[in-house]
């Protein structure tokens, strides 16, 4: 039995940071009986990173972990099958299984630069819904209505404007809820698009004799735009497996007005303090920067990463080699500029690369370039050529002799 002091800290620790907590008092009832709790968050392999976004909930959840409890990591390998609707206005496309095993692995491996690995359980939910038969589907559907599924904010408003909702996205949340039965979870972690989704996980637990969950929830990180949540699927995203150069650029990319909710979302720092030490938005900014890189990438890869920064936009230089820096070795000769843009990886498809010829973002040398049939003349060995997509992309492009040449 944990003592009413180490309840109250608790209690505090975890509540700070959240929009909800439902509630309070179940989970101060739960922390007395001083066992580890079993605290679930879903996350569906939809895309092959966890950016941002994704850290604030499990930041939460290290906090957890850091006083003694166990996490349940579930990764949605079913539901993303499915596809989650939430926030949606239109169904979801859904994923086949092997673009969705293929994005599970990396999701598993990434959550550990946050998550202690001691205290984590790593659950797929195939491995009880792939199961779940047809008779077991309907009863878990009749303990919940129309009705309510209709109360869920985007349902009703996709209803109401005679936009079309496929059958299948009403079983995601009962999917999910399903999962909260499965492994009897006291606490669930989500974004506050989730709510709806995490109560009625409370409400399934209660219909098949469980006690239920306390329903956590936190903020929707905005992403790089400073309008819409952080999304892969949107391009507003920060991978925290990217670069450190990439993450370091990106994050100096924030709308000034975003600081305060990274600072306060994403680091241990005071923002108004800080702001007193540092009054200037971009040295500010800066140290933003670095702490969220140091976080991923370690002190020494932060500290590089501004280096390279200041390089490539205070001095107009080029970062050295590096992970933000691709290095292209090529016989002397001519090589198409499209071709070399994706091969070279800095565009994903000569589309992408045509495309920001035409928007002006690719330059040679500094040059800009403006022509999609460009050739880049790659001269004798030794010799090499910068190549620049946009703000962060780098490729150096380096001469050598050809293989049996003279």
């Amino acid at each position: 039995m944990a003592s009413a002091d180490a309840v109250r800290e608790q209690v505090e620790r975890i509540a700070k940071g959240t929009v909800t907590l439902e509630t309070a008092r179940e989970l101060e009832d739960r922390l007395r009986e001083g066992r580890p709790l079993r605290v679930k968050l879903g996350a569906d392999p939809s895309a092959p990173d966890i950016h941002l976004g994704h850290a604030v909930a499990l930041a939460k959840l290290r906090a957890f972990q850091d006083l003694g409890h166990t996490v349940l990591f579930i990764v949605g390998d079913f539901t993303a099958r499915i596809g989650d609707p939430s926030g949606r206005s239109k169904t979801r496309p859904r994923l086949s299984r092997e673009e969705v095993e293929r994005n599970a692995e990396t999701y598993t491996r990434q959550v550990f630069t946050i998550l202690d690995p001691k205290r984590t359980e790593v659950l797929f939910n195939s491995r009880w819904l792939d199961r779940l038969s047809f008779a077991e589907l309907v009863r878990l559907a009749s303990k919940t209505t129309v009705a309510q599924m209709l109360q869920r904010d985007d349902y009703a408003k996709r209803y109401a404007a005679g936009t079309p909702i496929s059958l299948h996205e009403f079983l995601y949340p009962l999917a999910q809820a399903y999962d909260s039965i499965e492994v009897r979870a006291d606490v669930e972690v989500g974004g506050t698009d989730q709510t709806f989704n995490l109560l009625l996980g409370r409400e399934m637990q209660r219909a098949y004799g469980q006690r239920p969950q306390v329903v956590l929830t936190m903020p929707l990180l905005e992403g790089l735009d400073g309008v819409e949540k952080m999304s892969k699927s949107l391009g507003n995203h920060i991978g925290i497996a990217e670069p450190p150069f990439e993450i370091y650029g990106k994050v100096m990319s924030i709308p000034d007005a975003l600081m305060p909710r990274y600072f306060g979302l994403l680091t241990e720092l005071d923002f108004e303090a800080l702001r007193k030490e540092i009054p200037h938005p971009r040295d500010l900014k800066m140290r933003l920067a670095r702490g969220i890189v140091a976080r991923f990438h370690g002190e020494g890869a932060a500290a590089s990463a501004e280096e390279n920064f200041a390089v490539a936009f205070g001095k107009g230089g080029v970062p050295s080699d590096g992970d933000w820096v691709k290095v292209v070795r090529l016989s002397p000769g001519e090589y198409p500029l499209i071709a070399l843009l994706r091969d070279s990886g800095l565009a994903a498809t000569g589309s992408e690369a045509r495309r920001k010829i035409r928007e002006g973002a690719v330059r040679i040398d500094g040059r800009k370039v403006s022509d999609e049939g460009e050739k880049l003349s790659v001269g004798a060995a030794g010799e090499e050529r910068i190549l620049r997509l946009g703000r962060r992309k780098f490729a150096r492009i380096v001469s050598e002799r050809a293989p049996g040449g003279a």
